[in-house]
């Protein structure tokens, strides 16, 4: 069991409002004064946080529920090890990691690769372990554009993915016609694929090849429109997925997305977020064990960025203002610098990321 205490004590005897506990089931129901399974995991977690943990993982073979300000799910892990995931625990929050992330860490054994993630459910539903994909990808240039018209332009520039980002309400009826012509462009130029952003019942209407969600909009569908995604996925439907930290990073795997964004590499001002920059080495980190081809986002503002990027074994790299008025003109040289990214020797991978939130 791990707990921290920094504050004067409230709720049960030991507790305070800045306590993380971090201990298996029977360790949970003695502290609450119950019997051993008279109460869920899930359960036994909420009343802890509501005695005044300020973050609660139950520990257990092969799940884990997580109970924390940042994410709530069971963390799945393929194997038993390590042996020392207390001392690791303990070890990520020193280093500043949130609770969620630290849960993630934990379960990490030295040299960990993809085999080795675990991954994170949306509910109190634990998920089976997902495999890594083995092939490799790589696709280059990412343009992410706003427009039809800029679509087709980046098609034919010959760019190999295109996402159309629109501003709009959710499958807003207005952004079809738009979909629609986006679709349109890149099926006359070939060869490139179009990825539409969040609108994803418009995208699976117009049989889309490609779909990209955020975190959030993950988690806000019902568990029948997960499963409607999951059967596009199966008819050859990619998803792809934003993570910005470990526990994001799982969650992504266990959605099952078929590509994982990290980001944002370098800070960016395209989004609001609260996330520290990833840097070149949280983004060769997320390449050895998101066991999906890596997206790298956010900040690449000049080619020779994209090239760092690319010597990390990403598998596309996204670019946003970069584009310019004329991607037709300016694409040659963004390509280019992922040509000589790809000749350069791969970036070392730390043993540990480095934390991307202020510690809770």
């Amino acid at each position: 069991m791990t707990e921290m205490t920094d504050t004067p004590s409230t709720g049960l005897t030991g507790l305070t409002l800045d306590t993380a506990l971090r201990l298996d089931a029977a360790e949970a129901a003695r502290r609450l004064g119950h019997q051993p399974g008279s109460l869920s995991v899930p359960e036994l977690a909420r009343a802890l946080r509501d005695s005044g943990a300020s973050a609660v993982v139950i520990t257990g073979n092969p799940h884990d529920w997580l109970d924390t300000p940042h994410a709530t799910g069971w963390l799945t892990r393929p194997r038993t090890g390590p042996a020392d995931h207390a001392e690791r625990f303990e070890r990520a929050r020193r280093a500043g990691w949130v609770v969620a992330d630290a849960a993630v860490l934990a379960r990490l054994p030295d040299g960990a690769g993809a085999l080795d993630l675990p991954v994170l459910s949306v509910d109190d539903q634990p998920l089976p372990w997902v495999a890594p994909l083995g092939v490799p990808h790589a696709w280059g240039v990412y343009a992410i554009v706003d427009s039809a018209e800029r679509v087709r332009a980046c098609a034919e520039a010959g760019v190999g993915l295109v996402q159309l980002r629109i501003k709009a309400r959710r499958d807003d009826p207005s952004v079809e016609p738009e979909i629609r012509a986006a679709l349109d462009a890149v099926r006359a130029a070939r060869g490139t694929t179009l990825v539409v952003n969040d609108h994803w019942r418009t995208a699976l209407n117009l049989d889309a090849p490609a779909l990209h969600l955020g975190q959030e909009d993950w988690l806000a569908l019902r568990p029948t429109e997960r499963t409607t995604i999951a059967a596009a996925q199966a008819r050859g439907l990619q998803l792809g997925m934003s993570s910005h930290s470990l526990w994001e990073l799982c969650r992504a795997r266990g959605a099952g997305a078929d590509l994982i964004a990290c980001g944002p590499v370098w800070p960016t001002t395209t989004k609001d977020m609260p996330w520290h920059a990833q840097g070149l080495d949280n983004l060769a980190w997320w390449v050895r064990l998101a066991g999906r081809p890596v997206i790298a986002i956010g900040g690449v503002l000049a080619p020779e960025q994209l090239e760092q990027c690319a010597a990390t074994g990403a598998a596309t790299v996204c670019v946003v203002r970069g584009l310019g008025d004329d991607p037709r003109a300016t694409l040659p040289r963004w390509q280019r610098a992922w040509d000589a990214g790809q000749a350069l020797p791969r970036r070392p991978t730390p043993a540990w990321p480095h934390a991307t939130l202020a510690a809770d």
